[in-house]
């Protein structure tokens, strides 16, 4: 799994920083090190990085914003590292874009265990069993295309998902108007490697429904099944 995989560590804390870089290394990943945010878009355009590990608490910017930052222009997995352990936190950390959050302190075999969950989640995104990757699906004008691993809006613009939104998007999609509960989808969306935490099927749909433009209360894509989960409910066509 790790083959010298290239993962960026930010933290300000010099011992926890060590600690990082002595587990990753040790693991068989090859790592690079800041002590703050402020080069970190930078070295992410130059390099050929799978996995950024961030800090809540830097001391030039906000962790959850660089979080953002990162989320919305590489397409990498994302793992917090903070001693900010509210759940508030972590929640918010899942909704812009993380792929986990470790608490500190933490074991190394649990770090290396997070890391490797998020890269094979990561490699495995487009690859439901079922599905067939040279389909496009199109709803309400919006266009799937498994093939691309793209969304497109009715406009024609992109839209960028992060691969476990578009997992649960292709789950969805592909199984229109029938109810799937949230065991079901993590089943469907990332087969034996379920998220870490029991509310990211939630968040992913919450995420998923901001950029579909899409009102919980008068959802015209995904519908909310009091006590069952969640069903796809626009008419959705196969090219």
């Amino acid at each position: 799994m790790a083959s010298g995989k290239h993962i960026l560590v930010v933290d300000d804390d010099p011992i926890v920083r060590d600690v990082l870089v002595q587990t990753l290394t040790e693991g068989g990943f090859q790592v690079t090190a800041l002590p703050d945010g402020q080069r970190v878009t930078e070295c992410l355009a130059g390099g050929d990085f799978v996995l950024a590990i961030l800090d809540l608490t830097l001391p030039d910017q906000d962790g959850l914003a660089l979080t953002r930052r990162v989320r919305e222009h590489f397409d990498i997995g994302i793992i917090i590292v903070s001693g900010r352990g509210e759940p508030t936190d972590r929640v918010i950390g899942l909704e812009i874009g993380a792929d986990d959050y470790l608490s500190k302190p933490f074991l190394p075999r649990e770090l290396i265990a997070r890391v490797r969950s998020v890269l094979r989640r990561s490699e495995a995104r487009g690859t439901l069993v079922q599905a067939d990757r040279t389909q496009q699906f199109t709803f309400l004008g919006w266009t799937l295309d498994l093939g691309q691993m793209n969304l497109k809006g009715p406009q024609g613009e992109n839209v960028y998902l992060t691969s476990g939104e578009f997992k649960l998007l292709q789950a969805l999609v592909t199984h229109a108007n029938l109810v799937l509960s949230r065991d079901r989808l993590m089943e469907m969306a990332y087969e034996n490697d379920t998220p870490a935490f029991d509310r990211s099927i939630d968040v992913r749909v919450a995420r998923l429904r901001k950029k579909l433009g899409d009102d919980p209360e008068e959802s015209r894509f995904i519908r909310t099944v009091r006590n069952s989960g969640y069903v796809f409910v626009a008419r959705v066509a196969s090219a």
